[in-house]
């Protein structure tokens, strides 16, 4: 289990490291119905993270090379290697995207209806935001394939995906359950928070991609 762990644990992170959801989780805490759309929101994107790793963990458990002792896994490191060269261009596309000197970035217009959105909406978003990500639908196809490649059983699978969609879902969970133990008392830091996000998002972004997708295309060239 740990090797698989420590494979999974980057492309979790890089799902976790999303400015633009975590922006709207912090608005939605800052709004007046911020508990109810701040959870609806949180499970949203739990249930775009999981859907996606589970169904791709499936598909590659029907790969004819899944096992510990399958040897070479050329199926398996082809996807890893396709995916991690998406995620660079991804990192290009979001790096050409940064705001001119002393320009702000704009927000997406979907945020300046959080005010009056309910919670039933906020489930909807959260579920957009992350199954329809390109950049998470690219992490968990490597991820899936980790988990269907490793021979585990099904209480380690179900572990494994586990692990990553709470590492996946760690920056929007983080901030909604400290809200919820915390109150008011985090609106200052929340709205510092949301503004570096804003001005940081694309250089964040860009970085981020080319160190996961670089890895990912690593792991891949071991798979043959």
């Amino acid at each position: 289990m740990g090797p698989v762990i420590g494979d999974l644990l980057p492309l979790a992170v890089g799902i976790a490291v999303s400015p633009v959801p975590i922006i709207g989780a912090i608005l939605m805490l800052l709004s007046p119905k911020a508990r109810s759309t701040s959870v609806g929101f949180l499970l949203g994107w739990l249930t775009g993270i999981i859907v996606p790793v589970t169904v791709f963990t499936f598909l590659s458990a029907l790969l004819p090379e899944s096992g510990p002792d399958a040897g070479p896994a050329p199926i398996a490191g082809i996807i890893k290697i396709l995916s991690g060269a998406l995620l660079l261009l991804l990192a290009v596309k979001q790096w050409r995207s940064r705001p001119a000197p002393g320009q702000r970035a704009e927000l997406p217009k979907w945020m300046s209806a959080i005010e009056s959105m309910t919670a039933g909406r906020a489930v909807g978003l959260g579920l957009l935001l992350s199954a329809a990500n390109p950049k998470n639908l690219l992490l968990a196809i490597p991820a899936g394939a980790t988990i269907a490649n490793a021979g585990l059983n099904t209480g380690g699978t179900i572990t494994a995906i586990g692990f990553f969609t709470v590492v996946g879902a760690i920056t929007v969970l983080a901030p909604v359950v400290a809200y919820l133990l915390a109150g008011s008392r985090m609106a200052n830091g929340l709205e510092k928070m949301r503004t570096w996000l804003v001005d940081s998002n694309s250089t964040i972004m860009s970085v981020l991609l080319v160190v996961i997708g670089t890895a990912v295309i690593g792991k891949g060239i071991s798979n043959f």
